[in-house]
């Protein structure tokens, strides 16, 4: 208990400045009440694209007609699906840039194992009008083609046979450069010569031999074909061939798509439904791609695109860097506020591809659902499913994928207002709670200082009125007037103790005189009763009533008689030397020893105060000192300082009444002394700081008695003579200890 009773609150500026943090609470509600609203727009916005699907599913329900057509039967074709691609891809020879999804998707042409010379991997998609193609052909040595040659069959290529748009065949060489580039050039009936001496510009491709362990003897070729050079039947084959002499230039093995037996002559390139594409393409809508998808999880059609956040400035604006800053930190924030991590709150954030994966499967299966889904780092779609039905069955889905910047920008947006205004706010509320604080603690302190002013160390009033914040009307002038008052109060009752002694001895005496003149003349009236000794411990009680009377007089009016007193100089050494004489005859049953500093020590005083101030001393040294024990009387010189020390064997002094002796009415004789009011030492402190010094008592190093010390100032004809580098106090101490 004693330890908490220790413990201080905080200060005034700390407690206003939690105070100031119990606005945080706003910012708080503030996020709370954005992720709400954000949760409420996507939500809205869930189910707006969900009746967008599920109206355009009315379109397709029971249209099983617009499934089955293909353009041909593909049970009577070997069908190369081709993939709709999502993202752009770059025609530089590697996969990295196709989804993920499609990399097991390869179909194998040539030996069964797929390691001959000559065997190849296809993976066909389809984007925006373009038919794309990646293949891995296995072939240890690669020919490029010779440009001193008009021959285009004499390097290692790719043929592509196709049906075109009117019907003819389509015949395209696809030539290797060495420079990795591939060229396309439509060829004579047989495959040597180009037939128009043009490259193909539609046709665009590139080979790049990979590197890592067990592709050394692949190439990889990557290219791009219009769609629209196929027409309407998709017809299509690829051919690879190879040629491994450089110098002969001889054709040595061909690989080709070529269907199963039993199947056409062409393979057939199954692509999405253009009459299905034909009623989807109006309703396409900025910012929101529509997907039609069958059974087969193939895409049917496809309208619109979704519009990704690509925007990056290459100097970015103060604003936009705090945007950044605010983006990295909400993550954190939403953990604090919410309780819950950033991407939990905002729903189920999922990739792009498992979003879709789980969005087809769950429509496909009959039941409509609605994802929110992670495109890339700037853009998130909500990705809506809705089955299309026909009896009891499910033909397929259709999906409307949409962005939603604008929620995540209005989002992003009052985001960064609310942190701003409460970042600002916070810290002007801070600074004006500091200011007041500091405003406030410091007319505190003031009047604190003031307060203090107001009464010395010794308990006495300097002024019986404040000056500070006398005229404020706040509670600190409420307590400004009301401190003033009470020194007021406190002054008048001062004066009137001041004045009591001088009232007393005045109203004392009277009686005291009479008394005495009366016990006077019962002596000389009644001669046979004079030496009596009721007669004369009357006597004694007058003089002590008297005696007490005059002490309490002079201590009150000492202040007062000091003013007028003349200071001359004075050896305070003779002065010393002489009045311990004195003392020998005066208290002829104590011993006396008095050292002096073996030189003048001069000092500017009223010679009759300090015998005043020594008599003092010299009397409490009689009362408490131990019988047959000396009081010594010491004289010592320190730098400018002048130091009589006197020192008693007897009873020490306690330590908690060390700095309280030498008060006013203060005394501790004990209860058996009533006579001794505390007056003497009190007399002894105010002569000494009159004559600008100061005294102390301590207890002896030894414990056997007490020392008082007092410290006067050297007078200046002296200084020359005295200087000495000795520390004043640690040697006031040593000399002190060795007077005992």
């Amino acid at each position: 208990m004693k330890l908490f009773s220790r413990l201080r609150g905080p200060r005034l500026p700390t407690k206003l400045a939690l105070l100031g943090l119990a606005l945080l609470i706003v910012p708080w509600f503030s996020y709370q009440q954005l992720v709400e609203m954000e949760r409420l727009l996507i939500q809205g916005q869930s189910q707006a694209q969900l009746l967008t699907a599920e109206g355009i599913s009315t379109l397709f329900n029971g249209r099983e007609d617009l499934f089955d057509d293909l353009p041909l039967d593909v049970e009577d074709f070997e069908p190369l699906y081709a993939h709709p691609l999502s993202a752009q891809v770059r025609m530089d020879g590697l996969v990295e840039d196709w989804d993920p999804t499609l990399q097991d998707t390869y179909l194998n042409f040539g030996s069964a194992s797929g390691t001959a010379d000559g065997d190849f991997k296809l993976l066909l998609g389809e984007r925006a009008g373009q038919l794309y193609a990646h293949l891995r052909i296995q072939d240890d040595t690669l020919v490029y083609r010779d440009p001193d040659y008009l021959r285009l069959d004499n390097a290692d290529h790719l043929r592509i046979n196709f049906i075109r748009a009117d019907g003819e065949d389509g015949r395209l060489s696809l030539i290797l450069e060495e420079s990795a580039d591939i060229t396309g050039f439509t060829m004579d009936e047989e495959w040597r010569y180009a037939a128009t001496g043009t490259p193909e510009k539609g046709v665009q491709g590139f080979v790049v031999r990979p590197e890592g362990e067990g592709l050394s003897n692949e190439i990889w070729v990557e290219l791009r074909f219009p769609l629209d050079l196929l027409g309407s039947r998709r017809f299509f084959g690829v051919t690879w061939v190879d040629v491994d002499d450089s110098s002969s230039r001889d054709i040595v093995n061909t690989t080709r798509t070529l269907p199963s037996a039993g199947q056409q002559s062409f393979n057939l390139v199954v692509l999405r439904t253009p009459e299905v594409r034909n009623i989807i393409k109006g309703l396409g809508y900025s910012g929101a791609r529509i997907l039609v998808i069958d059974s087969e999880r193939r895409v049917r059609a496809e309208a619109g695109a979704i519009q990704k956040d690509t925007t990056q400035e290459a100097d970015p604006t103060w604003l936009q860097q705090i945007s950044r800053v605010f983006a990295a930190v909400r993550p954190y924030i939403h953990a604090v506020v919410m309780g819950e991590s950033y991407f939990q709150g905002q729903g189920a954030q999922t990739e792009e591809v498992v979003a879709a994966d789980r969005a087809i499967g769950s429509s496909l299966a009959g039941e409509p659902i609605a994802l929110r889904s992670r495109v890339d780092d700037n853009t998130e779609i909500i990705l809506a499913a809705h089955p299309i039905i026909s009896a009891d069955a499910v033909l397929g889905t259709v999906v409307v994928e949409q962005n939603i910047n604008d929620i995540l920008s209005f989002q992003r947006t009052a985001l960064e207002q609310v942190i701003m205004v409460s970042v600002l706010s916070l810290f002007a509320v801070f600074i004006a709670l500091l200011a007041f604080a500091g405003r406030l603690a410091w007319r505190i302190r003031g009047l604190r200082r003031e307060a203090s002013a107001a009464i010395d160390s010794y308990g006495r009033l300097r002024t019986d009125e404040l000056t500070n914040e006398m005229d404020a009307g706040d509670e600190i002038g409420d307590l400004a007037r009301s401190v003033s008052n009470m020194l007021g109060k406190l002054h008048r009752h001062n004066t009137f103790l001041e004045s009591m002694p001088r009232t007393l001895r005045h109203e004392i005496n009277n009686p005291l005189n009479t008394l005495s003149t009366s016990l006077q003349n019962l002596a000389e009236e009644y001669p046979d009763v004079a030496d009596s000794k009721y007669l004369e411990s009357a006597k004694r009680g007058v003089n002590r009533i008297g005696s007490i009377v005059q002490n309490l007089a002079d201590a009150a009016n000492l202040e007062e008689s000091l003013e007028a007193e003349e200071l001359e100089l004075i050896d305070l050494d003779q002065l010393l030397q002489s009045y311990v004489a004195n003392c020998k005859l005066t208290h002829a049953n104590c011993d006396f020893v008095y050292r002096g500093p073996g030189r003048p020590g001069w000092a500017l005083v009223s010679d009759f105060r300090i015998e005043q101030l020594l008599d003092k001393i010299i009397d409490n040294a009689v009362d408490f000192h131990r019988a047959d024990s000396p009081i010594r009387v010491q004289l010592d010189i320190f730098g400018d300082q002048l130091q009589l020390t006197v020192a008693n064997r007897g009873p020490m002094l306690p330590t908690a009444v060390e700095k309280s002796v030498f008060d006013s009415m203060v005394s501790h004789r004990g209860q058996h002394n009533r006579l001794h009011f505390g007056l003497g030492l009190y007399v002894v402190r105010i002569i000494a700081e009159y004559h600008g010094g100061f005294v102390r008592a301590m207890n002896l190093a030894d414990g056997s008695g007490v020392a008082v010390m007092v410290q006067l100032p050297l007078a200046q004809v002296a200084e020359e003579e005295t200087q000495q580098n000795t520390p004043i106090f640690a040697a006031s101490e040593d000399r002190a200890a060795s007077a005992g």
